[in-house]
């Protein structure tokens, strides 16, 4: 099982967007995927056309280990994907992370139980430093930190950059930076606009060692996928999709590296 959160510290990133269709991409390639909502916005959830009950249990049930892993996950509208859904209540979470000792390692703990079931975890990342964040983190084999082509963007990429740094220092994450996605690249016909272009320039300057990823276009198209709960193909935009592709390509890729490795040793 490989887990992947999607990290940025400003909202309107594309961290949701990223995770809805990386997540949805990978069940339709016929691998077992987990999504986690890890965010009180519930944006993920809403997505993935998901209610929640008031008496059933969320992500907060399972941090808090008042229920098993198993009993908060739910299956989605698709198929080999399954969902870990959130609501404003998980912000009610945080002081029992705070305080108890291991806040940056519960969520790893807790996806231990189901680590044979899935391929792929998908986390999606309240963009604070709160301890949701810092669980999500601590739980991630590798981080996708998407960043809009804009100078806001730039300044998210840095702090959230930073953030990894000074929790890796700590051991609080032990993953590997998947790589950098521009989002909203935008294009006016077949002309990249100077905004996105230089902002975009940035992030390869700024990326250190992360490799910066093909971009998200900007596209009312994502939107409309993301509210009828489709696939981008599904609405005749298939080109649209070739972020995700490549992303996909590269976890494959890691997989197989990994599994070399454990057979060289």
């Amino acid at each position: 099982m490989q887990t992947i959160a999607a990290v940025s510290l400003a909202g309107g990133q594309g961290k949701t967007t990223t995770c809805y269709f990386l997540a949805k991409m990978l069940a339709q390639a016929g691998k077992k995927v987990l999504a986690i909502d890890c965010d009180p916005q519930a944006n993920l959830t809403f997505f993935l056309n998901h209610e929640v009950a008031p008496d059933r249990p969320t992500l907060l049930e399972v941090l808090k280990g008042t229920v098993s892993t198993e009993d908060g996950i739910y299956p989605t509208n698709d198929e080999n994907l399954f969902l870990v859904p959130a609501d404003s209540g998980l912000a009610k979470v945080t002081e029992y992370l705070s305080g108890s000792g291991t806040g940056a390692l519960i969520l790893q703990i807790r996806l231990q139980a189901v680590k044979e079931l899935f391929d792929y975890v998908i986390i999606d990342v309240q963009p604070t430093r709160s301890q949701i964040c810092l669980t999500a983190v601590g739980a991630a084999d590798w981080v996708l930190i998407p960043a809009e082509s804009a100078t806001k963007g730039v300044n998210s990429l840095l702090d959230t950059q930073k953030f990894l740094a000074e929790q890796a220092q700590v051991m609080a994450f032990r993953g590997q930076i998947l790589g950098i996605i521009p989002f909203r690249d935008r294009w006016v016909g077949r002309t990249q606009t100077l905004e996105s272009r230089d902002n975009i320039a940035a992030m390869r300057e700024f990326a250190d060692d992360a490799p910066v990823l093909p971009t998200i276009r900007e596209s009312e198209k994502f939107k409309q996928a993301t509210r009828q709960g489709q696939l981008l193909s599904e609405l005749g935009a298939k080109d649209l999709e070739y972020p995700f592709e490549k992303i996909i390509e590269l976890l494959e890729d890691c997989k197989q590296l990994n599994q070399s490795i454990v057979v060289a040793v």
